[in-house]
């Protein structure tokens, strides 16, 4: 493999970074005055590979509908459905047909994640550049460029691969991006530095997706596609698996109990009856309805309808659920590790704090807003934030030129911001022929230059350690410290040597990103909540200490960085972040063994964040959270949970949700099992006992794909317990199908037999026809679903506690079931089609009061069950 080769595909950029431009170019073999020829770039290409990012392998429906199909749970239903289609009814087999449709059709959706988070990777890149080719530069696809390639540079740009920089004339680039620095980046193609250097300390290189803010500069491409260091995150995001959640792994549980069950008793119900001389095609037909009603086939489409519910809620406060399974782990959430810059912050730069020597403050901030490079439109303004900070800053107090504050005319020269020499100078005309020279940059640099401050007094060496110390300490509290010097000439400098000499010392201005105004309160409910929250960012650690004071992130623990994280193994790191909550200079790796630490310690994760370099730990996350509006595609695409108002504070109210619906899903889950249970009770004692089958198959189709799924999407409209924020994050560890469930499951399903079962038996044994016997049967069943949803509503609250209409839904679908009862009953063709008959007055006061009664010992119990202060309100699993 050729030296250019090697470079290419060196992951990490570790030799260019650590080279001369010279010997990268080299190293290339390229001439960084005339670039590569037409020839050797497409010779290139062929041996690197076009500058794009590798995608996997492309989901169809057919493969999703094989894997569907070929699940055991699957087969089951297939199985009933073809035996329905030769022995049973069309109607049968056509409804266990739209189940299986439904949960491939779910399924589908859902594996299309990976393609949309590297389309929008995709979209990060130009569709064409400026490339250096035989001497001439000329526009060509992103996709054609080639390690070797000479590239131009120039502010707006966006950077189209990894480029060791060999010529840089004022360059400042935004990364915030992909390193979470907010601050644009001073770059320098001279600057050689060690192989260890930070990412976001290699200021000789500009990276893929980056953004040039000022200046402009030639570079050499070092890197394209996948080698670059936005490729290397996409190789992250690829593998990033999100965890199973608590609700996923426990319905994978139950199904496979279930369907065992289900086996089990489609066979060994048809069994007893043959022996016991029944027809043998009426016993499998039996069978195969007591598989029918024991398989979980309304169980993931509950599920869905509950957690969609959820997240439409969720929207309407402006939290956009783009997976469903995040609307169930928002409930259990223990610790949130949220990013800085754009997250916590507003990622734009402010001046926040002005130390003016000897002059008003509104002055030096005139001054330091006159020295510029930004575009401007009208009171708009785009270019380097920092400038732009100030810009805004003066615009506010009516400063800038043409504005009553503004004092300052043309400019006649202007000697771009250079990372060495860490200032940029802009000279203005003056009313009295003379000029006006402007300096502003780093405040050591500054100070080396300056021989008088404020007042044209002298700046000796005593004034130079005073002014120094002041700056230090407005470091310390986390600003980015901006000093501003002038000079006044009778003529306009001709280099800026000339220019940067003898200046006098105006003041420091300080900058930051400031936090947004919701973070504090939201931090204070995440503590109420019992949750803990993180500062993961790839910013300096002194931005990310004050940004942490100010949001009421105290005692977090000793600051930890992305080099000190690279000393400590798995086992060091998981202890680490037991006693610490600030990290800082963190690389996407970095963000991912945090939270892989933090699993590993059993929490449940949220991972907040906006930029690229967040994708990967929002892909990992149990729940990844992206800003909307500020944020990238690719951090959008990655995440669970989008916040179309960039609100922290909707973070807490999307936990809250979560938590309600976490708890309303364990109440409708168990509700759905209970019917369940008192169905196959029911239709296994009749045939032990030697009856008929109490249902017939249609009336299962109708109780199962109705009134089970609707009964149970009631409990998706259950507010808010009171103390949902106020109480600890439920045990990760506890088992959603706890024995609290499991009793209080077999409660309702014992209470919906009592009655159903105990209608069904007296009826048959009294002589009644067995039509007649399957009505009451079926209308019990109508009746007692309908009230054990009402007494399950809650399971320490009585219902005079939480009000009979706080939940609308189910009052509204308690009218629908009793106009559907009575449709079904007194419109001939749909009492026919459903296989019943007429009853009596008599026998209508016992299917509607009897399943009431046998379901009323649960409410009854709350009232006489102890409650103290402590308890009441909150959800306790401890019961029915």
């Amino acid at each position: 493999m050729s030296d250019a080769e090697l470079l290419a595909h060196d992951p990490g950029l570790d030799r260019a970074h650590a080279s001369t431009a010279d010997a990268a170019v080299s190293a290339l073999g390229t001439d960084s005055t005339r670039g590569l020829t037409d020839a050797d770039a497409a010779s290139r290409l062929t041996a690197t590979g076009a500058n794009r990012f590798r995608t996997p392998r492309r989901v169809t429906f057919r493969h999703v509908l094989a894997d569907e199909i070929t699940e055991p749970m699957m087969l089951l239903l297939v199985a009933v459905a073809v035996l329905y289609s030769v022995w049973g009814r069309l109607e049968d087999t056509i409804a266990i047909v739209v189940i299986i449709s439904a949960v491939v059709l779910v399924e589908v959706f859902a594996e299309y994640r990976a393609k949309t988070v590297i389309a929008a990777l995709g979209k990060l890149t130009a569709p064409t550049a400026p490339v250096l080719r035989d001497g001439r530069t000329e526009q060509v696809p992103t996709e054609d460029l080639v390690p070797g390639d000479v590239i131009p540079l120039r502010a707006g740009a966006r950077v189209p691969a990894d480029v060791r920089l060999v010529g840089t004339w004022g360059l400042r680039v935004d990364e915030s991006a992909l390193t979470g620095e907010s601050v644009a980046v001073g770059k320098d193609a001279d600057d050689v530095l060690p192989d260890d250097t930070a990412l976001a300390e290699r200021t000789n290189l500009a990276f893929a997706g980056t953004t040039v803010a000022a200046g402009r500069a030639r570079g050499v491409v070092v890197a394209t596609g996948m080698a670059t260091e936005l490729g290397r995150i996409t190789g992250l995001v690829l593998e990033a698996k999100p965890p199973r959640t608590a609700m996923q792994q426990a319905m994978r549980d139950l199904s496979r109990v279930l369907a065992m069950v289900a086996i089990g008793f489609s066979v060994l119900v048809p069994l007893i009856g043959i022996i016991g001389g029944q027809p043998w095609r009426e016993m499998v037909l039996t069978g195969l309805t007591m598989a029918f009603a024991t398989v979980p086939e309304e169980l993931p489409i509950i599920i869905s309808l509950v957690l969609g519910l959820g997240a439409y809620r969720l929207s309407r406060r402006n939290g956009l659920v783009r997976r469903l399974r995040a609307a169930e782990a928002l409930g259990t959430v223990t610790t949130i590790a949220t990013d800085k810059t754009g997250t916590l912050t507003e990622n734009r730069m402010a001046v926040t704090s002005l130390a003016a020597d000897a002059i008003p403050d509104d002055h030096l901030l005139a001054l330091g807003a006159a020295c510029h490079d930004a575009t401007t439109e009208g009171t708009e303004f785009a270019g380097d934030p920092t400038d732009v900070a100030f810009l805004e800053a003066a615009r506010d107090r009516d400063l800038l030129p043409g504005s009553p504050g503004g004092v300052f005319g043309d400019v006649v020269a202007r000697f771009a911001f250079d990372a060495h020499r860490e200032s940029m100078t802009v000279v203005h005309t003056r009313d009295d022929g003379r000029f006006l020279l402007i300096t502003k940059g780093a405040p050591e640099a500054l100070l080396e230059r300056c021989t008088a401050r404020g007042g044209h007094r002298a700046l000796g060496a005593d004034d130079r350690a005073e002014l120094a110390a002041r700056a230090e300490r407005m470091a310390a509290d986390g600003l980015r410290v901006i000093a501003v010097a002038t000079r006044v000439l009778a003529v306009v400098p001709a280099s800026v040597q000339d220019a940067e000499e003898h200046l006098t010392f105006a003041g420091l201005v300080g900058l930051e990103d400031p936090p947004r105004a919701e973070v504090p309160e939201a931090m204070a409910a995440a503590r109420r909540a019992g949750i803990r929250v993180l500062m993961v960012t790839g910013d300096h650690p002194a931005c990310a200490r004050a940004i942490a004071a100010q949001i009421g992130l105290d005692g977090a623990g000793p600051l930890l960085t992305g080099h000190e994280l690279d000393r400590l193994d798995d086992a060091a790191l998981t202890e680490a972040v037991s006693r610490t909550s600030l990290f800082a200079r963190v690389t996407p790796e970095h963000k991912i063994r945090l939270v892989e630490a933090l699993q590993g310690r059993g929490e449940i994760v949220a991972v907040t964040g906006d930029g690229i370099n967040d994708a990967p730990a929002l892909a990992r996350a149990d729940v990844g959270i992206a800003m909307g509006a500020s944020g990238t595609d690719v951090a959008r695409d990655s995440a669970d949970l989008v916040l179309a108002d960039d609100n922290f504070a909707t973070i807490t109210r999307a936990l809250r949700e979560g938590r309600t619906l976490y708890d309303n899903l364990r109440k409708g889950v168990k509700y759905y099992l209970a019917c369940k249970a008192g169905l196959v009770v029911t239709t296994a004692v009749g045939v032990l006992v030697g009856l008929p089958i109490p249902f017939a198959p249609i009336q299962i189709v109708v109780m199962e794909m109705f009134m089970d799924i609707a009964g149970s999407a009631t409990f998706a409209a259950e507010p808010a317990e009171r103390d949902a924020m106020n109480r600890p994050p439920r045990d990760p560890r506890d088992r959603f199908l706890d024995r609290a469930l499991v009793r209080g499951l077999i409660a309702g399903g014992v209470s919906l037999f009592a009655a159903v079962g105990g209608i069904y038996l007296v009826a048959s044994w009294s002589g009644e026809s067995t039509e007649t016997a399957q009505t009451l049967a079926f209308l019990a069943w109508m009746v007692g679903y309908l009230a054990l949803a009402w007494v399950m509503r809650s399971e320490r609250t009585p219902l005079a506690g939480i009000g009979l209409l706080s939940n609308r839904f189910l009052p509204a679908w308690t009218v629908v079931t009793a106009v559907s009862i009575a449709l079904i009953m007194f419109v001939p063709f749909l009492r026919e089609v459903l296989r019943l008959v007429p009853l009596s007055g008599t026998q209508w006061a016992v299917v509607v009061l009897l399943p009431i009664v046998a379901v009323s010992w649960i409410e009854i119990a709350k009232w006489v069950r102890p409650r103290d202060s402590a308890t009441a309100g909150t959800v306790q699993y401890s019961g029915v």
